[in-house]
């Protein structure tokens, strides 16, 4: 598709360029110069290539990395090459490029805005959508295989479009409350801007080296990021994707930490970010206009944020912490926020107005707080959160805390999902024998129900509901992939989408309405 080449990201499957066979070198740095850097930046930063540094290697083990330079990747213009350099050369190239640099490379304001492209700006395509779909009921599904995007319509899950997206989208897209634009943020730090309505990238901007996720503001007209590299947050304008302000995340004692994640509170009117390596929880207020903003599209009310305390715009207010936090999950007021501390030993509750900690939760096993749903149960209300490294679902009572009680599951799970319509619940077992599993839990009995194998031998994970709640989507998690639509009350399957390992599925409604049941 021409009119996405502009944004169209080589996989780390372009991890070299082959030349001509030259005479065989022993050092990997100067064969990283000779065949790598021309993609990939001669510090290793990246270029039409993803950045080849350790954390942003994270997801691809160092003998993978090895195959992919001798063997390539079909479908990619990434070439083997058994007959370029030697099977030595090829380890040695692969095991340095998981070296940390000698010195910590930066990545500035000035960085920021060279890397900075606006395809159309802000107002200038058509307002109406050229679908005749509900724009409410749409989903985009990552497929992380060959690296894009499909649109699909929520009510006949045909394909609208299917997009080139960057290399290893992290962190979940993120929709402004019209549902027209979405944003997406890669692992090595750009944030794209696609306009559903027109499918269109309309701008792009590279916030920083190694990127956690982004977050944007409750009226749609900010979007902050959060780097592990370098360690920092950026505003930027949602309208273009301009830059705004860098916040080096640094403590009061002048250590700085890596940025676990950002999330808008939309009653807040702020952002909220958890940082690794400081014993803080920052909170970063956007400025609220004098009257209220009423988001084109198809918003039926405007957006009015709520703030409980007074700070000016967009200054840090930071709440000292007992532990290093990790990993958030929020009440829906976002009075709360629920985050787990170091080494997966547990979590705290800590009230935002007050700044104080109300809580101490014992969650064994990692929790992946991120990934929790809740809902009402007997007037109250429930949270429910699978865990990384332990076959169990915890379900907590958010009134005083309390552990109601520990699911046991078919093994580890990653991603929870439910919705308000729905008496279930959703969990993956995405880790370990079992990973072909999913578990189904009716939320007022408290037990599983079910236990679907929709692709036997093959991942399944990642449940997402369509804005009703009376259809969900589940992905086969595999480069034979598929997403499958299950009816959401009977389970019964009824229809497969052939896929390129699709990840997150991510429906407008839920996102942008904050349904109880979708990680925001």
């Amino acid at each position: 598709m021409v009119k996405h080449a502009v944004i169209q990201a080589l996989s780390l499957s372009a991890l070299l360029v082959p030349w001509p066979a030259l005479a065989e070198q022993t050092d990997p740095e100067s064969l990283y110069q000779t065949h790598c850097a021309s993609c990939h930046g001669t510090d290793r930063l990246g270029g039409m290539g993803p950045a080849l540094l350790p954390g942003n290697l994270s997801r691809l083990k160092q003998d993978e990395a090895i195959t992919v330079i001798r063997e390539g990747r079909p479908a990619t213009q990434m070439m083997g090459f058994d007959d370029v350099l030697t099977p030595a050369e090829s380890e040695a190239v692969a095991k340095w490029i998981y070296t940390p640099p000698d010195a910590p490379p930066t990545w500035t304001m000035a960085d920021i805005k060279q890397s900075h492209e606006v395809m159309h700006p802000f107002g200038s395509l058509p307002e109406e959508p050229t679908f005749d779909a509900d724009p409410l009921n749409l989903f985009l599904v990552v497929e992380t295989g060959d690296h894009h995007v499909s649109l699909l319509d929520g009510d006949t899950f045909e394909r609208i479009d299917r997009f080139p997206s960057r290399f290893a989208l992290h962190g979940g897209p993120k929709y402004t409350p019209d549902g027209r634009y979405v944003f997406f943020g890669s692992r090595d730090g750009w944030i794209s801007k696609y306009d559903i309505y027109n499918q269109e990238m309309v701008a792009e901007v590279r916030a920083g080296i190694n990127m956690r996720n982004i977050a944007v503001s409750g009226d749609g007209r900010y979007v902050m990021a959060a780097n592990y590299l370098p360690h920092s947050l950026v505003l930027f304008d949602a309208h273009d994707l301009a830059p705004m302000k860098v916040y080096p995340a640094k403590g009061k004692n002048g250590d700085t930490s890596r940025v676990s994640a950002v999330y808008a509170a939309p009653p807040r009117g702020s952002f909220i970010a958890a940082l690794k390596d400081i014993k803080e929880v920052w909170e970063i207020p956007w400025p609220i206009p004098t009257s209220p903003v009423v988001s084109t599209g198809h918003m039926k009310e405007p957006i009015v944020a709520l703030r409980s305390h007074d700070t000016a715009n967009f200054d840090v207010r930071r709440i000292t912490v007992p532990d290093y936090l990790d990993d958030f999950f929020f009440d829906p007021e976002y009075r709360h926020v629920i985050g787990a501390a170091r080494g997966g030993k547990g979590a705290m509750v800590i009230d935002l107005d007050s700044g104080n900690k109300v809580a101490d939760l014992p969650l064994a096993g990692m929790p992946h707080l991120g990934s929790g749903v809740s809902w009402m149960l007997d007037e109250r209300r429930v949270m429910a959160i699978p865990h990384l490294t332990k076959g169990a679902v915890s379900i907590i009572d958010m009134q005083d805390w309390s552990l109601i009680k520990t699911l046991e599951t078919a093994g580890p799970g990653f991603f929870m999902r439910s919705h308000e319509n729905s008496p279930y619940a959703w969990v993956d077992v995405f880790f370990g024998p079992n990973s072909d599993k999913v578990h189904v839990i009716d939320k007022q009995s408290l037990e599983i129900v079910e236990t679907l194998t929709p692709a036997p031998g093959k991942v399944a994970a990642h449940v997402e509901f369509d804005r009703y709640g009376e259809k969900l989507l589940l992905s086969i998690w595999d480069r034979d992939g598929a997403v499958i639509v299950y009816d959401a009350q009977s389970l019964e399957e009824l229809k497969r989408i052939p896929m390129d390992k699709p990840s997150g599925k991510y429906n407008v409604w839920n996102k942008t309405r904050y349904e109880e049941g979708t990680s925001h």
